[in-house]
């Protein structure tokens, strides 16, 4: 397995932090888009930004300064407006965008508000010679984030189940854990079992059940 692959495939179980550096190169990735003439991508561009946003490695300089001509950096300022807007249109607020709003120029921060408003219509907004679609723009935006909701909500799913199986070793043993789960799920136990689940394990459910108890360690934990 090659380096390459190894760190996608760790990447894949978990170890984001183990992604190829490629995957970080956000800023000459949003010159590129800026580059292109397919309106599509200028279309996707508030999703790109709000990605590339969450990585410490992007930088608006940065990118200017991959833009060869000074009407491609006007491209990518129309661009900045108009994920601007979008963000407006759906209240959202980032530590980047803050940062970056407090460049804007009184006719940039009009601009933004006349575009919020025709997201909110429905109408294209006014893009100089370039056209993009309000509609479109809204559906790969909303798309991206019910993308991202999933996500995070497998995460969350993935660290409770692993914070319940550790809290679970720390309490019962191995065959204990066992029968814990098979009785919670219903699944029929041997009369060896269920003996020994009643003169063990059940004895702890019983103590972990109770309120007082639960109140008590509560308290421990907050000194």
């Amino acid at each position: 397995m090659t380096d390459e692959k190894l760190l996608k495939s760790l990447s894949k179980l978990g170890f984001s932090m183990f992604e190829p550096s490629e995957e970080l190169e956000v800023n000459e990735t949003l010159a590129k888009v800026v580059e292109s003439n397919d309106s599509r991508l200028w279309e996707g561009f508030p999703v790109l930004l709000a990605s590339a946003g969450e990585n410490y490695k992007f930088s608006t300089d940065k990118v200017k300064q991959q833009l060869s001509s000074e009407g491609l950096k006007k491209r990518y300022h129309r661009l900045l407006l108009l994920s601007s807007a979008v963000y407006a249109y759906y209240h959202l607020s980032f530590s980047w965008l803050t940062k970056l709003t407090k460049t804007f120029s009184n006719d940039d921060k009009n601009r933004v508000k006349a575009w919020q408003k025709a997201f909110a219509s429905g109408h294209a907004p006014e893009w100089s010679n370039d056209e993009v679609d309000p509609e479109r723009v809204r559906g790969l935006f909303e798309l991206y984030f019910e993308q991202k909701a999933e996500k995070d909500r497998r995460r969350k799913d993935r660290y409770d189940e692993f914070s319940l199986e550790y809290a679970l070793s720390q309490v019962f043993s191995p065959k204990q854990k066992e029968l814990f789960r098979k009785k919670l799920e219903g699944d029929p136990l041997t009369k060896t079992e269920q003996e020994y689940y009643s003169r063990t394990v059940k004895k702890k459910v019983v103590a972990l059940a109770n309120s007082e108890m639960h109140s008590l360690a509560r308290k421990l934990l907050e000194q």
